[in-house]
Parts: structure tokens; C-alpha cells; sequence
């Protein structure tokens, strides 16, 4: 039966398919290119669903990332779906199964590797192109970096399973623990997923948001209390008031990526607490930030870049158990052919209704 299976998606993959190619700044097209075969080690999947992401949306606005895709090049990379072709050697996965593949692997023997960082790994291995029909895996993700879906799991949600797992790594980075008080600054789709697995975790979470519509998404995703910047608004002492006698919470996430928040950061945390300045600017920003403080209130400061199998792995299960509220992360269903303007919304940042996650269905919207 399965070898049926495989001969049919074969002959249908002799066709052109329809992907997103992005060609640089603001620039992101619809074309038709060839459908991928697998080689040795690989598999062939076809996309049952992409979701947009907080790193597309910055890709597509800077034009280039410096380290996951430089255009022209197929574009996405939070993807699920099915099976349909395997290569010489591939015993894992057989055509029909339900997979996640994240968008990358390590190499498992560099000098990083080996200190059981690979999340920066010399080697990295970056796979895009999940706005599209079918996306070939390489040999080193399916073997390192692939998951069987269990039935029952929409693949909506399961495509939740990589930026969950770069949210995942920064808490474990952060060292917060059940009882420990958080900040997490921005409530963008990874700002939510920290305060959502951040709760889950038994961690206090006070959230510091910018629009009206995402008070109440904050709390709808564990934040045990809001403050919202604006005009004449002190950010820092609003939320410092809120921690625990006043000093700082223990832990303060930075999700927007912008010099402002990341000063916000280092004067909300408490002395001898840890600032994760997990949000990106762009290369060459420079911060201001008060040594005295840093110094003298022994502060933790670091950063956190991408995921690991292991924390790729810890959110899988997330999903798969039902305890990560998935169906509240996906605000949005579309076409592959609204993709280019889907980005285009993105970028107006509308400020009004709760808008987190779209799901793009490649094969159309479901009914």
C-alpha cells in the first residue's frame, strides 16, 4: 500500500509546484520551480501548513538574514506535513508519515558541538522554503532534527515546534524556576510563548505590552499582570512596582529587539538577576547601558540564539501533551497565493484584534 502511495505523489511531483521566493528588501514572489526529489538521506514532505514568523517578517523587511538565507532564496521555515518521497538509505520515515522538520541541525563534532552548545555550531545546517507545495529535507535534519507527528495533532500545531523551541532553550538559559518573578518585555508571538511556557513553569510573569489588544492576549497566555507603554508612561518604574518589594524581578526577557527595550531590560531586573536579551536588532545598533548598575548589582546579561535537538525535542512534547495552548497561537488561516500580501499586512502592524500566528495552507484553506 505504501509503495502505491509513493509512486502516485512521484508521478504528481513531476510537475512545477508553487513556492515563495524572496529577492530581497520587500520583495517576495509567487513562482513556479521545479518540485525537489530526495537524494540519499533525504526526504521529500509535502507542506501541509507553513506559519508566518516574527524571523520572516524581519528577514523580509531587512532583506537578508546573516546567517539562515541570503536571496534570493525560498522562504520559510516553521513548517509540518507529510511524507511523500524518501531517499537511498533513509529507514526513519516512510512515505505517508506525519513529520515536523525544523529548519536546521548541527553537525555534532565541532568544538561547539562538543560543549553542548550547537545552537552555534560551525557547521549549521539552515533549511528553507516552506511557503511552498513540497520542501526536500536535508540528510543531516531528517536524521538529527525530524519528528513523527501522532494522529490527532493538528499540523498546524505541531509547526509550533520551532520557535518554541528557541523559546524553550532561553528560559532554560535564564535559569527562572517555579516561584522566580519574570518580566517579559513585548508581546509579539515569541514575547507570548515565553510568558505562556514561562507559566506553565510555575514562574510569576508580569508583561509589558504595547497595544490595547494585547493586554488581555497576555493574559490569556499566563502573564499574572500588564503594563502597557505609551505617551508619558515610565515603562521601567511601572513594571519594577509590580515585582516583588519593588526591586526588580528575577528575570527579564527583552522579545522586541529594539536599544530602548534592551536598556528597559537591564534597569527592570533585580541586583544579581539575569536579563536575556533574546529579541535581535539589527547588526551595528549600539545600547547605552549603566556599568555602575551592571557592576555593582552583579547582573547576569546574555543572549540567546536558536534551538538545540534537545530543547527542539522538550517542545515537542509541549504540544504533543496538550498543555502548550497551541490553538490560541494561530489567529489566521491562508492561502499559499496570499503569502506576498499576507507579508506586505504584516508589515502596516495593525493595531487593532489579535493577530499572533496564519497558518498557510499550501493545498488551500480547509473548510
Amino acid at each position: 500500500m505504501r509503495e502505491g502511495v509513493r509512486n502516485e505523489k512521484i508521478e504528481e511531483m513531476t510537475q512545477a509546484m508553487t513556492a515563495a521566493v524572496l529577492y530581497g528588501k520587500g520583495d517576495l514572489r509567487l513562482e513556479q520551480v521545479p518540485v525537489p526529489r530526495a537524494a540519499a538521506g533525504e526526504i521529500v514532505v509535502q507542506v501541509g501548513v507553513a506559519l508566518t514568523c516574527g524571523t520572516d517578517l524581519k528577514v523580509y523587511k531587512r532583506g537578508y538574514h546573516a546567517m539562515m538565507l541570503k536571496p534570493p532564496i525560498p522562504f520559510g521555515h516553521e513548517l509540518a506535513g507529510t511524507v511523500v518521497e524518501i531517499g537511498n538509505g533513509v529507514t526513519k520515515f516512510a512515505v505517508g508519515d506525519r513529520v515536523v522538520a525544523l529548519n536546521s541541525a548541527p553537525c555534532d563534532i565541532c568544538y561547539f558541538c562538543r560543549q553542548g552548545q550547537e545552537n552555534l555550531c560551525e557547521d549549521l545546517l539552515f533549511n528553507n522554503g516552506a511557503y511552498a507545495e513540497f520542501i526536500r529535507i536535508p540528510a543531516r535534519i531528517v536524521e538529527k532534527n525530524t519528528l513523527r507527528v501522532p494522529d490527532g495533532i493538528p499540523f498546524e500545531h505541531a509547526a509550533l515546534t520551532e520557535p518554541l523551541a528557541c523559546v524553550v532553550r532561553g528560559l532554560e538559559e535564564s535559569g527562572a524556576m517555579a516561584g522566580s518573578s519574570m518580566i517579559v518585555i513585548g508581546a509579539g508571538p515569541i514575547g507570548l510563548m515565553f510568558i505562556h511556557v514561562a507559566a506553565l513553569s510555575g514562574v510569576r510573569v508580569i508583561a509589558v505590552v504595547k497595544r490595547d489588544d494585547q493586554i488581555e492576549t497576555a493574559k490569556l497566555f499566563g502573564a499574572e499582570q500588564v503594563v502597557q507603554v505609551g505617551s508619558g508612561v515610565d515603562a521601567v518604574a511601572a513594571a519594577r512596582v509590580l515585582t516583588p518589594e519593588g526591586r526588580g524581578a528575577d528575570v527579564v526577557i527583552e522579545a522586541v529587539a529594539t536599544p530602548a527595550t534592551w536598556e528597559w531590560a537591564v534597569d527592570m531586573v533585580r541586583k544579581g538577576g539575569v536579563v536575556n536579551f533574546f529579541g535581535g536588532p539589527p547588526s551595528g545598533t549600539k545600547v547605552a547601558l549603566d556599568t555602575n548598575r551592571l557592576h555593582y548589582g552583579d547582573i547576569t546579561l546574555k543572549a540567546s540564539f536558536h534551538h538545540t535537538p534537545s530543547t527542539c525535542r522538550t517542545a515537542f512534547e509541549l504540544i504533543t501533551s496538550g498543555r502548550f495552548q497551541c490553538a490560541d497561537a494561530i489567529t489566521g488561516r491562508a492561502g499559499l497565493d496570499e503569502v506576498p500580501g499576507l507579508f506586505a499586512k504584516m508589515m502596516e502592524r495593525s493595531s487593532g484584534g489579535r493577530d499572533i500566528k496564519t497558518a498557510v495552507f499550501p493545498a488551500g484553506v480547509p473548510r
